[in-house]
Protein backbone atom coordinates (compact mmCIF):
# COMPACT_ATOMS: atom_id res chain seq x y z
CA UNK A 1 0.00 0.00 0.00
CA UNK A 2 1.60 3.31 -1.06
CA UNK A 3 2.39 5.83 1.45
CA UNK A 4 0.23 8.54 -0.08
CA UNK A 5 -3.09 5.97 0.33
CA UNK A 6 -1.74 5.48 3.88
CA UNK A 7 -2.22 9.15 4.32
CA UNK A 8 -5.58 9.30 3.08
CA UNK A 9 -6.66 6.64 5.28
CA UNK A 10 -5.41 8.16 8.45
CA UNK A 11 -6.51 12.03 7.98
CA UNK A 12 -9.52 12.57 7.13
CA UNK A 13 -10.37 15.34 9.25
CA UNK A 14 -10.03 19.04 8.01
CA UNK A 15 -9.66 21.60 10.29
CA UNK A 16 -10.38 25.22 9.29
CA UNK A 17 -8.20 28.43 10.36
CA UNK A 18 -9.79 29.54 13.44
CA UNK A 19 -10.66 33.15 10.54
CA UNK A 20 -12.89 30.91 8.98
CA UNK A 21 -16.50 30.59 9.70
CA UNK A 22 -17.94 27.97 10.21
CA UNK A 23 -21.47 26.74 10.21
CA UNK A 24 -23.09 23.47 11.49
CA UNK A 25 -26.32 22.37 10.05
CA UNK A 26 -28.39 19.31 10.11
CA UNK A 27 -30.21 18.76 7.09
CA UNK A 28 -33.39 16.81 6.49
CA UNK A 29 -36.93 16.44 4.01
CA UNK A 30 -40.30 16.52 4.89
CA UNK A 31 -42.32 15.07 1.31
CA UNK A 32 -39.08 15.58 -0.40
CA UNK A 33 -38.48 19.21 0.31
CA UNK A 34 -35.26 20.11 2.02
CA UNK A 35 -34.86 21.63 4.91
CA UNK A 36 -31.63 22.81 6.47
CA UNK A 37 -31.33 23.50 9.85
CA UNK A 38 -28.65 25.84 11.22
CA UNK A 39 -27.64 24.85 14.76
CA UNK A 40 -24.32 26.53 15.34
CA UNK A 41 -22.04 29.05 13.67
CA UNK A 42 -24.64 31.70 12.81
CA UNK A 43 -23.79 35.05 14.19
CA UNK A 44 -26.01 36.50 17.17
CA UNK A 45 -29.59 38.09 15.84
CA UNK A 46 -30.52 41.06 17.80
CA UNK A 47 -34.24 42.05 18.27
CA UNK A 48 -37.02 41.26 20.69
CA UNK A 49 -38.95 39.20 18.49
CA UNK A 50 -38.79 36.93 15.38
CA UNK A 51 -40.13 39.54 12.93
CA UNK A 52 -37.21 41.75 14.70
CA UNK A 53 -34.46 38.64 14.45
CA UNK A 54 -35.81 38.52 10.51
CA UNK A 55 -35.14 42.19 9.78
CA UNK A 56 -31.68 42.36 11.47
CA UNK A 57 -30.52 39.15 9.56
CA UNK A 58 -31.95 40.59 6.10
CA UNK A 59 -29.89 43.70 7.03
CA UNK A 60 -26.87 42.45 8.30
CA UNK A 61 -26.31 38.52 7.11
CA UNK A 62 -27.67 38.10 4.20
CA UNK A 63 -24.52 36.99 2.40
CA UNK A 64 -24.95 34.06 4.82
CA UNK A 65 -28.31 33.14 3.56
CA UNK A 66 -27.23 32.66 -0.10
CA UNK A 67 -23.64 31.36 1.24
CA UNK A 68 -25.73 28.22 2.43
CA UNK A 69 -28.58 28.39 0.37
CA UNK A 70 -26.84 29.01 -3.50
CA UNK A 71 -24.70 26.83 -4.98
CA UNK A 72 -21.93 25.51 -4.54
CA UNK A 73 -23.27 24.77 -0.83
CA UNK A 74 -26.85 24.47 -1.56
CA UNK A 75 -29.05 24.69 -4.59
CA UNK A 76 -31.31 27.41 -6.68
CA UNK A 77 -34.72 25.20 -4.31
CA UNK A 78 -32.65 25.18 -1.66
CA UNK A 79 -34.63 25.62 1.72
CA UNK A 80 -33.11 26.29 5.69
CA UNK A 81 -33.82 27.59 8.89
CA UNK A 82 -32.55 29.48 11.76
CA UNK A 83 -33.67 28.89 15.86
CA UNK A 84 -33.96 32.05 17.57
CA UNK A 85 -35.99 32.94 20.82
CA UNK A 86 -39.56 32.75 21.04
CA UNK A 87 -41.00 36.12 21.28
CA UNK A 88 -42.39 35.42 25.11
CA UNK A 89 -41.60 32.94 28.15
CA UNK A 90 -44.71 30.76 26.73
CA UNK A 91 -43.01 29.91 23.51
CA UNK A 92 -40.56 27.12 22.74
CA UNK A 93 -38.39 29.00 20.52
CA UNK A 94 -38.82 30.92 17.30
CA UNK A 95 -37.94 30.26 13.96
CA UNK A 96 -36.45 32.20 10.88
CA UNK A 97 -37.24 30.46 7.33
CA UNK A 98 -34.78 31.36 4.30
CA UNK A 99 -35.07 30.13 0.68
CA UNK A 100 -33.52 31.48 -2.84
CA UNK A 101 -35.28 34.92 -2.84
CA UNK A 102 -35.20 35.40 1.11
CA UNK A 103 -37.18 34.72 4.20
CA UNK A 104 -40.81 33.83 4.22
CA UNK A 105 -43.19 34.54 7.12
CA UNK A 106 -44.53 30.56 7.19
CA UNK A 107 -43.55 27.01 5.54
CA UNK A 108 -45.14 24.03 7.41
CA UNK A 109 -42.94 21.14 5.77
CA UNK A 110 -40.12 23.30 8.03
CA UNK A 111 -42.20 23.08 10.97
CA UNK A 112 -43.05 19.51 10.68
CA UNK A 113 -38.98 19.07 10.25
CA UNK A 114 -38.29 20.69 12.92
CA UNK A 115 -40.87 19.65 15.69
CA UNK A 116 -39.23 16.05 14.13
CA UNK A 117 -35.64 16.92 15.18
CA UNK A 118 -37.18 18.45 18.41
CA UNK A 119 -37.86 15.20 19.46
CA UNK A 120 -34.88 13.63 17.70
CA UNK A 121 -32.34 15.86 19.40
CA UNK A 122 -34.25 15.60 22.85
CA UNK A 123 -34.54 19.40 23.03
CA UNK A 124 -37.77 18.57 24.59
CA UNK A 125 -39.03 16.07 27.46
CA UNK A 126 -39.84 13.38 24.69
CA UNK A 127 -42.82 11.24 26.16
CA UNK A 128 -45.13 8.33 24.31
CA UNK A 129 -48.24 10.03 22.25
CA UNK A 130 -48.48 13.55 21.53
CA UNK A 131 -45.42 16.02 22.68
CA UNK A 132 -46.50 19.39 22.05
CA UNK A 133 -44.59 22.51 20.49
CA UNK A 134 -45.08 26.40 20.51
CA UNK A 135 -42.93 27.64 17.52
CA UNK A 136 -43.08 31.78 16.80
CA UNK A 137 -42.56 31.77 13.14
CA UNK A 138 -43.04 35.31 11.46
CA UNK A 139 -46.34 35.08 10.91
CA UNK A 140 -46.92 34.29 14.67
CA UNK A 141 -47.30 31.20 17.11
CA UNK A 142 -47.70 27.99 15.52
CA UNK A 143 -48.47 24.58 17.42
CA UNK A 144 -47.01 21.63 16.71
CA UNK A 145 -47.86 18.24 17.45
CA UNK A 146 -45.25 15.13 17.47
CA UNK A 147 -46.58 11.86 17.19
CA UNK A 148 -44.59 9.70 19.62
CA UNK A 149 -44.66 5.59 19.33
CA UNK A 150 -41.97 3.31 20.80
CA UNK A 151 -39.38 6.58 21.06
CA UNK A 152 -39.85 7.24 17.21
CA UNK A 153 -41.10 10.14 15.61
CA UNK A 154 -44.75 8.97 13.17
CA UNK A 155 -45.84 12.05 12.11
CA UNK A 156 -46.40 15.48 12.71
CA UNK A 157 -49.68 17.93 12.81
CA UNK A 158 -49.78 21.61 13.27
CA UNK A 159 -52.41 24.13 13.70
CA UNK A 160 -51.27 26.82 11.57
CA UNK A 161 -51.78 30.85 12.15
CA UNK A 162 -55.64 32.08 11.65
CA UNK A 163 -56.60 31.57 7.55
CA UNK A 164 -58.47 33.40 5.44
CA UNK A 165 -59.87 34.15 1.88
CA UNK A 166 -59.27 37.27 0.42
CA UNK A 167 -60.96 36.59 -2.84
CA UNK A 168 -62.70 33.83 -4.93
CA UNK A 169 -62.54 33.03 -8.57
CA UNK A 170 -60.89 36.65 -9.34
CA UNK A 171 -59.28 36.98 -12.87
CA UNK A 172 -56.08 38.12 -14.64
CA UNK A 173 -55.00 38.15 -17.85
CA UNK A 174 -52.00 36.63 -18.92
CA UNK A 175 -49.78 37.08 -21.66
CA UNK A 176 -50.24 33.78 -24.14
CA UNK A 177 -52.71 32.11 -22.06
CA UNK A 178 -55.22 34.54 -22.15
CA UNK A 179 -58.06 34.70 -18.56
CA UNK A 180 -56.83 33.52 -15.46
CA UNK A 181 -58.89 32.21 -12.77
CA UNK A 182 -57.78 32.12 -9.36
CA UNK A 183 -58.23 32.22 -5.80
CA UNK A 184 -56.40 34.73 -3.60
CA UNK A 185 -55.91 33.13 0.24
CA UNK A 186 -53.73 33.38 3.07
CA UNK A 187 -52.43 30.33 5.28
CA UNK A 188 -49.36 32.22 6.61
CA UNK A 189 -48.55 33.47 3.64
CA UNK A 190 -49.85 35.11 0.42
CA UNK A 191 -50.84 32.25 -2.46
CA UNK A 192 -52.86 32.65 -5.96
CA UNK A 193 -54.31 29.85 -6.26
CA UNK A 194 -54.90 28.73 -9.54
CA UNK A 195 -57.12 25.46 -10.15
CA UNK A 196 -55.97 23.52 -13.55
CA UNK A 197 -59.98 22.39 -13.59
CA UNK A 198 -61.07 25.67 -13.77
CA UNK A 199 -57.87 26.82 -16.76
CA UNK A 200 -56.91 25.54 -19.79
CA UNK A 201 -52.93 24.87 -19.76
CA UNK A 202 -50.77 23.11 -22.15
CA UNK A 203 -49.10 21.21 -19.61
CA UNK A 204 -49.63 19.05 -16.03
CA UNK A 205 -48.92 18.96 -12.71
CA UNK A 206 -45.70 16.46 -12.97
CA UNK A 207 -42.61 16.30 -13.04
CA UNK A 208 -42.23 16.35 -16.81
CA UNK A 209 -43.73 19.66 -17.38
CA UNK A 210 -41.35 21.14 -14.47
CA UNK A 211 -39.68 24.11 -16.39
CA UNK A 212 -43.30 24.69 -17.55
CA UNK A 213 -44.70 25.21 -14.30
CA UNK A 214 -41.72 27.68 -12.62
CA UNK A 215 -41.98 29.57 -15.71
CA UNK A 216 -46.28 30.10 -15.79
CA UNK A 217 -46.21 30.31 -12.46
CA UNK A 218 -43.94 32.98 -12.04
CA UNK A 219 -45.81 35.01 -14.58
CA UNK A 220 -49.36 34.34 -12.47
CA UNK A 221 -47.21 36.03 -9.59
CA UNK A 222 -46.21 38.73 -11.21
CA UNK A 223 -49.64 39.35 -13.14
CA UNK A 224 -51.77 39.28 -10.10
CA UNK A 225 -49.42 40.96 -7.95
CA UNK A 226 -49.60 44.00 -10.84
CA UNK A 227 -53.41 43.56 -10.38
CA UNK A 228 -53.89 43.68 -6.78
CA UNK A 229 -50.87 45.31 -5.36
CA UNK A 230 -53.24 45.56 -2.28
CA UNK A 231 -52.52 42.46 -0.89
CA UNK A 232 -52.17 43.34 2.83
CA UNK A 233 -52.05 41.64 5.85
CA UNK A 234 -54.80 43.14 8.46
CA UNK A 235 -52.45 43.65 10.99
CA UNK A 236 -48.68 43.23 10.32
CA UNK A 237 -47.20 44.93 6.90
CA UNK A 238 -44.07 42.70 6.86
CA UNK A 239 -46.67 39.53 5.84
CA UNK A 240 -48.32 41.73 3.14
CA UNK A 241 -47.01 40.34 -0.14
CA UNK A 242 -48.10 37.22 -2.44
CA UNK A 243 -45.38 34.51 -1.76
CA UNK A 244 -46.06 32.24 -4.66
CA UNK A 245 -48.25 30.56 -7.45
CA UNK A 246 -50.30 26.98 -6.12
CA UNK A 247 -51.46 25.05 -9.07
CA UNK A 248 -53.88 22.88 -7.94
CA UNK A 249 -55.10 19.37 -10.15
CA UNK A 250 -57.02 16.00 -10.15
CA UNK A 251 -55.05 13.16 -8.85
CA UNK A 252 -54.91 9.59 -10.39
CA UNK A 253 -53.72 8.25 -6.71
CA UNK A 254 -56.71 6.35 -5.23
CA UNK A 255 -57.83 7.88 -2.33
CA UNK A 256 -55.96 11.41 -2.70
CA UNK A 257 -58.25 14.56 -2.66
CA UNK A 258 -55.89 16.71 -5.40
CA UNK A 259 -52.77 17.92 -5.85
CA UNK A 260 -50.91 20.86 -4.89
CA UNK A 261 -47.65 22.37 -7.03
CA UNK A 262 -46.54 25.40 -5.64
CA UNK A 263 -44.11 27.78 -7.14
CA UNK A 264 -42.41 30.31 -4.86
CA UNK A 265 -40.13 32.82 -3.73
CA UNK A 266 -38.12 33.15 -6.99
CA UNK A 267 -38.85 30.44 -9.01
CA UNK A 268 -38.50 27.46 -6.68
CA UNK A 269 -40.62 24.18 -6.90
CA UNK A 270 -41.84 23.21 -3.81
CA UNK A 271 -41.36 18.79 -3.16
CA UNK A 272 -44.24 18.42 -1.06
CA UNK A 273 -47.58 19.92 -1.04
CA UNK A 274 -46.49 22.75 0.85
CA UNK A 275 -47.91 23.20 4.48
CA UNK A 276 -48.79 26.97 4.37
CA UNK A 277 -50.38 26.34 1.37
CA UNK A 278 -53.03 23.72 2.15
CA UNK A 279 -53.47 26.01 5.34
CA UNK A 280 -54.91 28.51 2.42
CA UNK A 281 -56.46 25.92 1.12
CA UNK A 282 -58.58 25.04 4.29
CA UNK A 283 -59.93 28.45 4.35
CA UNK A 284 -61.58 28.02 0.52
CA UNK A 285 -62.82 25.11 0.91
CA UNK A 286 -64.52 26.07 4.32
CA UNK A 287 -65.69 29.34 2.40
CA UNK A 288 -66.79 26.86 -0.34
CA UNK A 289 -68.64 24.84 2.35
CA UNK A 290 -66.43 21.96 0.51
CA UNK A 291 -65.11 20.60 3.80
CA UNK A 292 -66.45 21.24 7.78
CA UNK A 293 -65.23 20.37 11.39
CA UNK A 294 -63.83 16.83 11.25
CA UNK A 295 -63.40 16.07 7.87
CA UNK A 296 -59.98 15.38 6.62
CA UNK A 297 -58.12 16.38 2.57
CA UNK A 298 -55.55 14.39 1.49
CA UNK A 299 -53.41 16.09 -0.51
CA UNK A 300 -50.26 15.34 -3.07
CA UNK A 301 -47.32 17.12 -4.18
CA UNK A 302 -45.37 16.81 -7.34
CA UNK A 303 -43.09 14.16 -5.94
CA UNK A 304 -46.13 11.96 -4.63
CA UNK A 305 -45.63 13.13 -0.96
CA UNK A 306 -48.95 13.63 0.97
CA UNK A 307 -50.41 16.42 3.45
CA UNK A 308 -53.05 15.62 5.20
CA UNK A 309 -55.33 19.05 6.16
CA UNK A 310 -58.47 19.61 8.20
CA UNK A 311 -60.34 22.89 9.48
CA UNK A 312 -60.10 22.83 13.39
CA UNK A 313 -62.01 25.73 14.41
CA UNK A 314 -63.28 29.17 12.86
CA UNK A 315 -62.64 32.61 14.41
CA UNK A 316 -62.91 36.14 13.55
CA UNK A 317 -59.84 37.62 13.02
CA UNK A 318 -60.08 41.09 13.18
CA UNK A 319 -62.95 42.12 10.19
CA UNK A 320 -61.96 38.74 8.48
CA UNK A 321 -63.57 35.64 8.90
CA UNK A 322 -60.60 33.48 9.52
CA UNK A 323 -60.20 29.00 9.97
CA UNK A 324 -57.51 27.44 12.13
CA UNK A 325 -56.23 24.80 9.85
CA UNK A 326 -54.44 21.26 10.63
CA UNK A 327 -51.75 19.62 8.39
CA UNK A 328 -50.14 16.86 8.95
CA UNK A 329 -47.10 15.13 7.37
CA UNK A 330 -43.66 13.47 7.93
CA UNK A 331 -40.02 14.85 7.92
CA UNK A 332 -36.74 12.60 8.01
CA UNK A 333 -32.81 13.47 8.62
CA UNK A 334 -30.86 13.44 5.77
CA UNK A 335 -27.38 14.22 7.47
CA UNK A 336 -25.38 17.02 8.76
CA UNK A 337 -22.97 19.32 7.56
CA UNK A 338 -20.26 21.55 8.96
CA UNK A 339 -19.89 24.58 6.36
CA UNK A 340 -16.46 26.66 5.93
CA UNK A 341 -16.00 30.15 4.61
CA UNK A 342 -12.63 30.55 3.38
CA UNK A 343 -12.29 34.67 2.84
CA UNK A 344 -10.23 34.36 0.22
CA UNK A 345 -12.86 32.33 -2.32
CA UNK A 346 -14.52 34.79 -4.28
CA UNK A 347 -17.62 32.44 -4.75
CA UNK A 348 -17.77 32.49 -0.69
CA UNK A 349 -21.34 34.35 -0.75
CA UNK A 350 -22.78 31.73 -3.41
CA UNK A 351 -24.58 31.89 -6.95
CA UNK A 352 -27.81 30.35 -8.83
CA UNK A 353 -27.58 28.99 -11.98
CA UNK A 354 -30.76 27.42 -13.16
Amino acid sequence: MSSTYQNILQKTAFYPPENWIQIKTIDMHTGGEPLRVIVSGFPELRGNSVLEYRRYCKENYDHLRTALMFEPRGHADMYGCILVPPNDEDGDFGILFLHNEGYSTMCGHAIIAIATLAVEMQWIDVKEGDNSLKIDAPCGRITAFADVKNKQVTGVRFHCVPSFVIGLDRTVDLKGFGEVTYDLAYGGAFYAYVDLRKNTFDFELNQKSYRQLITTGMQIKRAVVNQDGDIAHPFVDDLSFLYGTIFIGASDTPGIHSRNVCIFAEGEVDRCPTGSGVSGRMAIHKARKEIDFGETLTIESITGSVFKGAVVSEEDYGSIKAVIPQVAGTAYITGTHMFCFDPNDPMKSGFILR
